[in-house]
């Protein structure tokens, strides 16, 4: 696997199924989209691969080149009511098994580790006396590369939970970290109350009528086989880390809004004594400031190079206190500016398109037009 690969795939990753929602909302709205797809990687073989994935990056390219040409800003809504189940492939199949709204919700996020990975951090479930809130984390800045991601997760929630409750499920409250897009009574939709935009997080808050509603289709038998094939995965995958990936795992969602992530914090998620993990980590040949500095260096080359971001915002995402301090790093690290590399990853890209068809050429030039800083 290349360097580039491993930077990208640190960003995270999700099962190819989650791709078909798109090409589905891309058929609804007159468009076909397998031209768009192959030239992604994406052909019947290639989603037909049991445990295939797609990085971070290029799933935001690709929602990106389907907006395009579509036309349509609020295609991941769109997507979001093509959502199924078996999308999400095992877990999928299990929540759709469970006895309750509330059970599959539990099992959807539980065992996201299964189809999606983003190092920014994971889903949760949140539950109280009158409900529950379904938590997807923080993925800002956002930008047109990224809001459908938010747009078609919650969204998808709702239509997978309610192909469980046998009966269509709005949101008793539905809150949208971003600013209210121009697209903004779409989401009024999905919700009995007015959408909280602005919000401090991206959720869906189903009441506690809703989280008891029965499956219908709901097998005790098969439910708890399919429950102990999902932990023995989930188990398996994270057994197989090593302590290096196990803290580069905890690492990610502490970086964000100038705030670096200290050896103590991350003792402190493991249960360990700080001195314990400085330890093992040097019976391994690293150190905590080797790790987090590699892994900054991994994320801000992939930001870079596969993102619109501006540096200050790749700052800010990477928990830099300003963007000067980061590219004095970025320099450090590379020894060239992040405006050199950018440029020198949009030269190489221009010549890696340079025999593609007129289509994929505009395509090209387009993300390159969008990537300027």
């Amino acid at each position: 696997m290349s360097a580039q690969s491993r930077a990208a795939l640190r960003l995270g990753d999700l099962s190819v199924g989650l791709v078909q929602p798109l090409a589905d909302a891309l058929r609804e709205l007159g468009h076909d989209p397998e031209p768009l797809l192959q030239r992604y990687g994406l052909d019947a073989s290639r989603l037909a691969q049991v445990g295939a994935r797609l990085s971070i990056p290029r799933y935001m390219h690709l929602g990106h080149a389907a907006i395009e040409l579509c036309g349509d800003s609020g295609l991941g809504l769109r997507m979001g009511r093509h959502s199924r189940l078996a999308h999400a492939g095992l877990a999928g199949i299990t929540a759709s098994q469970a006895p309750t709204v509330r059970a599959a919700a539990q099992a959807l996020l539980r065992f996201e580790p299964l189809y999606a990975s983003n190092y920014r951090g994971r889903c949760s479930f949140e539950e109280d006396a009158h409900g529950a809130w379904l938590n997807f984390y923080s993925i800002s800045p956002y930008n047109a590369y990224n809001r459908f991601v938010v747009d078609s997760l919650l969204s998808g929630w709702l239509t997978q939970l309610s192909s469980v409750a046998g009966r269509p499920l709005l949101a008793e409250r539905l809150h949208i970290e971003f600013p209210a897009p121009a697209e903004a009574e779409r989401y009024q939709e999905l919700c009995e109350h007015p959408v909280q935009f602005g919000s401090e997080a991206n959720r869906v808050r189903l009441g506690r009528a809703a989280l008891d509603l029965r499956n219908p289709l709901h097998c005790p038998g098969t439910w708890q086989h399919l429950l102990q094939l999902c932990e023995a995965e989930l188990e398996q995958l994270t057994h197989v880390r090593s302590l290096r990936e196990r803290i580069t795992h905890l690492l990610g969602p502490q970086l964000s809004g100038g705030r670096e992530p200290s050896l103590e914090d991350v003792a402190q998620r493991m249960n360990l004594p700080s001195w314990t993990l400085r330890r093992q980590l040097a019976e391994e040949g690293t150190g905590f400031r080797e790790l987090l500095n590699g892994m900054r260096r991994d994320l801000a080359e992939t930001y870079i190079r596969d993102t619109a971001l501006s540096f200050g915002e790749v700052a800010y995402v990477l928990g830099f206190t300003s963007a000067e301090a980061f590219q004095r790093a970025f320099k450090r690290w590379t020894g060239v500016t992040p405006g050199s590399y950018r440029r020198q990853q949009r030269r190489l890209n221009q010549s890696s398109v340079a025999s593609s068809t007129p289509s994929d050429l505009s395509a090209s030039k387009a993300w390159a037009s969008n990537n300027s800083s």
